[in-house]
């Protein structure tokens, strides 16, 4: 068993965060929680990497399309005007492909983060996954304002800055199929691991 300070998550800042210049601003706030950069690359993916990389079964693509189904109920949106159905396991795949199609639209940064309960700490830094709900002072609530409803409308996935693993298994599988067999480095940070 890991010690408890080598827990690893993995974060790629998304198309939106590059382009707008956060790579440094999600690092900062990163380290500035005393968690460790310990792999990071900026690159292109292709098409099977991000189509590996995402979830291809059922529940989490009907789990994608609740989530626009309850968006469109909240604020009174029109589903069967814009998709033809209510069914979330029938929006559900073309929420993916919009993912799918935007993450492939500009560079990526892809890290792993290693810390205390790096996990669960890079998600509560990070913000919920749908910017318009997430609290003023993580990252996609200081820096993107977007929501399912303004996506769908616009036919695009969620701008929202980042994607972080959810569950340490979740993060073994993502650092896998993005670094493989590629080296993560052992340093120690000044007042952190002293």
């Amino acid at each position: 068993m890991k010690h408890p300070k080598e827990e690893q998550t993995y974060v790629m800042i998304k198309p939106d965060g590059v382009r707008k210049g956060l790579t440094g601003e999600v690092i900062r706030r990163l380290e500035q929680h005393d968690l460790k950069i310990v792999a990071l690359e900026m690159f292109q993916p292709v098409y099977d990497q991000m189509d590996n990389h995402y979830p291809k079964n059922e529940e989490w693509i009907t789990r994608l399309g609740g989530k626009t189904v309850s968006t469109y109920e909240k604020y009174g949106y029109d589903l069967v005007a814009d998709f033809g159905t209510t069914d979330p396991a029938k929006i559900g795949p073309d929420i993916r492909k919009w993912l799918v199609d935007y993450m492939l639209s500009a560079p990526l940064v892809k890290m792993v983060v290693q810390g205390v309960h790096a996990v669960d700490i890079v998600r509560k830094i990070a913000g919920d996954t749908l910017p318009y709900r997430a609290a003023v002072g993580t990252i996609r609530g200081d820096f993107s304002i977007d929501s399912p409803a303004l996506a769908n409308k616009e036919k695009r996935a969620v701008m929202n800055i980042m994607h972080c693993s959810e569950t340490p298994e979740e993060a073994e599988h993502e650092i896998k199929h993005w670094f493989g067999t590629s080296p993560t480095y052992t340093y120690k940070r000044f007042g952190v691991d002293e």
